[in-house]
């Protein structure tokens, strides 16, 4: 059989600059992800949303990003299994692990860096009776393509990072926006939710969702106060739905992986409570925890300099910075 040093299961930001890292180390690596396209969560949900958390990025817009990310860990050329869900994790002796997928069990690894993001999410949809045609049509989940937004009558319902981002993109692109949020705090970073409140923007608190009208597309909904019960009725061409996701991670505890709420539990190496198996980015839990892509790619590097002393107890744990190493890239 071939086995790998490494095993990186999830190819968003954290898993793609993991896949780097261990090829800065040597490590023989091979990436799963269960999406067609690399990326995760930035070229699945938000690919034309600027991000502005990221080192030595004043803003890059999230589909840049990702592709910028493939493009780095494919520097050590990894081996890439994407369109693969990942179903169990076998132990096959003391020095290997078997990762059985939907469409093949033959993955076999020394190590495993678990990178799934917040996993496997479905974004939670409207408790409400609509047309589900208008789905990716004039409603929508995610946003892929901005300038379908243009000139438009758009209503966006959160009150996290994603609505109030929208909010301030589509203040610019827009006709109107209206942002409506089931209560007067915002789960967003405050610089983004003060811009908001600076940009025109029709912002609705204490407001929720009543009634969507439209024959073939959306038209107009019926907005209400959930204080006085006070309906009104708004004219849309679009709306954008941002309120959180559903969260399935039952399958990680029949691992054996232990677990604190909806990550897995990581020590100060990243390691897990398995041998061998290492987690790192949103998926992790830790007393320490700060949810960036940017942790995200330092715990990846912790986790594959701990996995080389785990694989070869004789390797370097820290290798020098790769300035002063001799690279053939």
């Amino acid at each position: 059989m071939d086995v790998y040093d490494i095993t990186i299961i999830g190819g968003g930001p954290t898993g793609l600059f993991g896949a780097f890292y261990a090829g800065l180390r040597g490590l023989k690596t091979k990436v799963i992800d269960v999406l067609p396209e690399l990326g995760g969560q930035l070229t699945a949900l938000y690919p034309e949303k600027y991000v502005y958390d990221v080192a030595g990025h004043p803003k890059i817009l999230a589909k840049d990003l990702a592709k910028n990310l493939a493009t780095q860990s494919n520097l050590f050329k990894p081996a890439i299994c994407s369109g693969e869900k990942v179903t169990s994790l076998v132990r096959v002796d003391d020095t290997t692990w078997q990762v059985i997928t939907d469409k093949t069990g033959e993955h076999y690894s020394k190590a495993v860096l678990l990178a799934l993001g917040a996993g496997a999410c479905v974004p939670k949809k409207l408790d409400i009776d609509y047309n589900h045609d208008f789905e990716n049509d004039s409603i929508f989940y995610a946003v892929k393509n901005k300038e379908r937004f243009r000139d438009k009558n758009v209503l966006i319902i959160g009150g996290g990072d994603s609505a109030v981002d929208w909010a301030n993109e589509f203040s610019l692109l827009a006709k109107s926006v209206t942002l409506i949020h089931r209560r007067d705090q915002f789960r967003a970073v405050q610089t983004s939710v003060e811009e908001m409140k600076r940009n025109k923007i029709d912002i609705k608190t204490f407001y929720e969702l009543k009634d969507i009208q439209g024959k073939d597309h959306v038209e107009g909904a019926t907005i209400f106060d959930n204080r006085t019960g006070k309906e009104e009725t708004i004219p849309l061409d679009a709306m954008i739905i941002n309120i959180g996701f559903v969260i399935n991670l039952d399958f990680l505890k029949s691992w054996g992986l232990k677990m604190e709420v909806n990550a897995i539990t990581v020590n100060e190496k990243m390691e897990t409570n398995l041998p061998g198996i290492y987690s790192a980015g949103d998926i992790a839990a830790h007393p320490a925890k700060l949810k960036l892509i940017a942790t995200g790619a330092a715990e990846a590097a912790t986790a594959v300099n701990f996995a080389c002393t785990y694989i070869n107890p004789t390797a370097k744990l820290f290798p020098g910075h790769s300035s002063n190493l001799n690279l053939s890239i």
